[in-house]
């Protein structure tokens, strides 16, 4: 028996299978609202046991990316209460991933009013694409202050309060590849003074109030993390205090009771690997505070080598990602051996069905 296709109790939700679509940014939110497109999309895909949204913004200065989703509105709270209804028709589970962009972005592809921030005043190199103008350079952002800061938490507690209002069954704070919570985490992003930055375990200091903020208002047992030690995504650089830094990151988020961390591996397209070591330091210093916290791990995954890691315990959940944008009946492929399609990586990101919605189930793709 493969344990990839069993049951699972994820916190007090009980999982038809241990598949989760990992969170994957698809960039078809039209000004910013969850739409009709959307719930298409995400219902395609319930066959998971666990669905993660892509980057959702809990802050108008978090959209940094042409045509991603907020929850941070009413609209935006009732576009997705469409979405979760519809995976829950069809016995899913769904998460919303929290992912506020931070410095990463452009100007023009934030609302009026909103501005690129960051922990420290420190661009990125290279552009992004924005609608008005398509490849722009990255804009600066501008040092958050110690009120900028306590904004940020209480925008991700109403973004996690309106997840439950939108029916999703967690959130996971995105805390990985160069987004605001990793860019609090990171030297190469932070050279705060204060009492944010500086060693890590003060660089460790927002994305723990973060959580504990989060996890105050809606429960631990509906909050998740992903984390990317090793992670070189938006300007990030290795450095030689990962080990360190997130044993003691993980410790403090097995006692706050997190019912996941999520681990970022994007090796299989030609990032650095995590280490092994580290990948096992984080998972047994976070379940040493809470045994029963799932660890989920992702990256280049075939049902034989997931299988391997749920038997030995190195993982409980396997996360599958680019397969899924050109698979929407993923699990039924994986469980009786039928070949995958492959995306069309040039459609990730451009608005319409096209790429999108618009893969067939294995049954139809033949006739």
């Amino acid at each position: 028996m493969n344990l990839l296709f069993t049951e699972y109790t994820l916190g007090k939700n009980k999982l038809k299978n241990r598949v989760v679509m990992a969170p994957m940014t698809r960039s078809r939110a039209i000004g910013n609202i969850p739409n009709d497109l959307m719930v298409e999309y995400y219902s395609q895909r319930a066959g998971a046991g666990l669905l993660i949204t892509e980057g959702v913004s809990p802050s108008p200065n978090g959209l940094g990316y042409a045509r991603i989703p907020g929850i941070f509105s009413e609209e935006q709270v009732q576009g997705w209460k469409k979405v979760t209804d519809a995976v829950h028709t069809k016995q899913g589970r769904i998460f919303v991933q929290l992912m506020h962009s931070g410095r990463v972005g452009n100007h023009l592809n934030l609302p009026k009013g909103a501005e690129l921030v960051g922990p420290s005043a420190i661009g990125l190199k290279g552009t992004t694409w924005t609608d008005a103008e398509g490849n722009q350079p990255y804009s600066s952002p501008r040092e958050m202050d110690s009120k900028d800061i306590q904004v940020a938490i209480r925008e991700y507690v109403n973004a996690a309060e309106n997840a439950i209002k939108a029916g999703f069954d967690g959130v996971e704070l995105h805390g990985a590849n160069g987004y605001l919570i990793e860019q609090f985490l990171h030297p190469s992003a932070n050279h705060r003074t204060d009492e944010y930055g500086g060693d890590w375990k003060k660089r460790n200091r927002f994305a723990l109030e973060v959580a504990t903020a989060v996890v105050e208002a809606i429960g631990a047992d509906k909050v998740g993390i992903r984390l990317s030690p090793y992670g070189v995504f938006n300007d990030l650089e290795i450095h030689n205090e990962i080990e360190e830094q997130y044993k003691d990151l993980a410790i403090s988020l097995g006692k706050l009771g997190l019912v996941y961390i999520h681990i970022v591996n994007h090796s299989s397209m030609g990032a650095p690997a995590p280490k092994d070591s580290t990948v096992a330091l984080i998972r047994e210093s976070y379940k040493s505070g809470n045994p029963n916290g799932a660890y989920i791990l992702s990256g280049g995954y075939d049902p034989d080598r997931a299988n391997s890691d749920l038997k030995e315990k190195n993982a409980d959940l396997i996360a599958f990602g680019r397969n899924f944008i050109s698979n929407p009946d993923l699990v039924e492929r994986l469980e009786k051996g039928i070949p995958l399609a492959e995306p069309d990586a040039s459609l990730f990101y451009t608005p319409g069905e096209k790429g999108y919605t618009d893969y067939l189930v294995a049954a139809l793709s033949k006739v």
